[in-house]
């Protein structure tokens, strides 16, 4: 693997040769909700002896229909957001939008997200990388991975150095994307840890019309050929019952079968790890 320079976010570490799992609900549906899920993955992270970080959004501003379910909001978002990093003890990643939420935000998640559509906002990102807190870019689908070099210098040049870049497909027609492999070892060849977004990148973006459709069947066998390529983290949407999510249910990993997933790519990981070491 290339060299990068890995740092913590709570009790995960990104960048040291360790894989972590990113892992929740799309959005904040209940407080609830939220919490059981948060429990659930982070006890199927520790089984598979995984770095784990939450991850769920109080706000998806870019769904596809405006009839569509966004969040609870803020405010309230981040009172659940709070109440898992107390309760459960682990650090937290939700997105921000606007340069207006990331004071407020970084008061809570340790990680802040730039979604993939935000990702040339420089305002945006100077403010994240000027919050104190860790913050992943997605690259966004209409990036090329060597152009994801210029978020990097952005960041850098405020001072940030605690830095994911994120891949989550890239735009292959209408209504679907693909994923270029390459990318993941050109991204991380900037000096900075890799995640993979395995459910984003089986979204058919729009498919449905009305909303955005998904290939979740895919997701195993995407996740396996991701960490081969020397990921420092997986990020995947799960949900327990994927058909009546209120975002992004197509392509969520339905709870059922996280654990086995994580299981395999904890060794695939290793393996991958260990013959770069000989």
């Amino acid at each position: 693997m290339s060299s990068v320079k890995a740092f913590s976010v709570g009790k995960a570490t990104f960048g040291d040769g360790r894989l972590t799992v990113i892992a929740g609900p799309c959005v904040i549906e209940t407080p609830e909700h939220t919490m059981m899920m948060a429990r659930e993955c982070q006890q199927r992270a520790q089984a598979a002896g995984l770095d784990f970080v939450f991850k769920s959004s109080f706000d998806k501003a870019n769904r596809s229909s405006i009839r569509s379910f966004r969040g609870l909001g803020m405010e309230p978002g981040l009172e659940t957001l709070q109440r898992i990093k107390e309760e459960l003890g682990v650090p937290v990643l939700t997105d921000v939008h606007d340069v207006s939420q990331v004071e407020p935000v970084a008061q809570v998640a340790d990680v802040l997200q730039i979604p993939a559509f935000l990702c040339r906002q420089t305002d945006l990102l100077v403010a994240a990388a000027k919050s104190g807190r860790a913050v992943n870019v997605k690259k966004g689908q209409f990036l090329a991975p060597q152009d994801a070099r210029n978020i990097v210098d952005k960041v850098r040049e405020v001072g940030c150095e605690k830095l994911l870049l994120t891949e989550r497909g890239a735009s292959f027609g209408y209504n679907n994307l693909v994923v270029d492999m390459r990318s993941l070892p050109i991204m991380r060849g900037f000096g900075v840890p890799v995640v993979f977004d395995v459910t984003h990148s089986l979204q058919l973006p729009g498919g449905l019309g009305h909303a955005t459709g998904g290939q979740a069947e895919y997701i195993e066998p995407l996740a396996r050929a991701g960490v081969a390529c020397g990921v420092d983290a997986v990020f995947m949407e799960v949900h327990d019952c994927p058909e009546k999510a209120l975002s992004d249910g197509p392509n969520a990993l339905p709870l059922a079968r996280l654990e086995a997933l994580l299981f395999m790519i904890r060794d695939i990981h290793e393996l991958v790890r260990n013959a770069t070491r000989d």
